[in-house]
């Protein structure tokens, strides 16, 4: 228990740090009239100001809290039971092999609710209308007034399914991306441990997380880009028929490179917000493990 709570906080504190960039990708990923980060930056500001960077906020702080506490609780539950089937006793050293497989469970595992908290945020994210705007309200208003409108809509246009639009395309993504993660991590913290020794336990944690979570993204961005893409297929008119279709069409229009749209910014976001969130995962755990004994 204490592993999904400490999960859960660390998810949130990890949101708030990167929901702007996160942003930020996602229009450069799913709309081709932004030249470069910059120019989706001040085109946004411009246009809704700071506000427009926190759109569908609400949604993933409270939906990336249960993902996140899914993945560290099934991650470390199946990491201490893989441990207990092959070497009789969780108090050994598990191996990279281990950690992966553990990994690569913890990712697979969150998709039933990560799905469509990551459809209702994509599609508000692209949302764009000015603040203020009469022509918008009046004319065409947007078309989702909150995440939670935002995810009735869809299963009244779409049905229940479109919750799950480019799932298939998430479990790509997480799956892989968080069996890289976690051996990242552990990969990271057992090379700076000589480090720690003699300098802050801290610095660790920050390092270790910050790069597992650059490492992660690095692996991540080609099916994040099919995946944004698809979840905001629809809204208009229907381009894409599956995963295969998407990545071949967005190739074909586009070149080799539209499959690392955002990579810079999955990179730069991913540094601090994995940074707080094993900050906070560790620090919480600490606190209430002992508790829990």
């Amino acid at each position: 228990m204490a592993d999904f709570i400490a999960g859960a906080l660390g998810g949130a504190c990890g949101v708030m740090v990167g929901y702007p960039l996160d942003t930020v990708k996602v229009r450069i990923q799913t709309q081709k009239n932004y030249n470069g980060i910059w120019h989706c930056v001040r085109s946004t500001y411009k246009m809704e100001r700071v506000s427009g960077f926190f759109k569908g906020v609400s949604m993933p702080m409270s939906m990336v809290s249960v993902s996140s506490s899914i993945v560290f609780g099934v991650y470390r539950n199946v990491l201490r039971n893989l441990c207990k089937l092959k070497y009789g006793t969780t108090a050994v050293k598990p191996s990279k092999f281990d950690i992966f497989l553990s990994g690569y469970a913890a990712g697979g595992a969150q998709i039933l609710v990560s799905s469509p908290a990551d459809m209702a945020k994509v599609r508000l994210q692209t949302q764009m209308c000015p603040p203020n705007s009469t022509t918008c309200s009046l004319l065409t208003g947007p078309k989702y007034s909150g995440p939670i409108n935002c995810l009735l809509t869809i299963v009244k246009e779409e049905g229940f399914l479109g919750l799950y639009k480019g799932s298939s395309a998430l479990m790509f993504r997480d799956c892989h991306s968080f069996a890289t993660y976690f051996l990242s991590y552990a990969i990271l913290r057992e090379w700076l441990l000589p480090f720690e020794q003699s300098h802050s336990e801290l610095i660790g944690v920050l390092f270790a997380g910050g790069f597992a979570g650059v490492v992660a993204w690095g692996i991540a961005t080609p099916m994040d880009v099919i995946k944004s893409r698809l979840q905001v297929d629809g809204v208009t008119k229907q381009r894409y028929r599956g995963v295969i279709h998407c990545i071949t069409e967005s190739v074909r229009q586009e070149g080799i490179t539209v499959l690392f749209k955002g990579l810079s910014l999955n990179c730069l976001r991913a540094f601090p917000v994995n940074m707080v969130v094993f900050l906070t995962y560790e620090a919480i755990l600490r606190q209430i493990k002992p508790l829990s004994v």
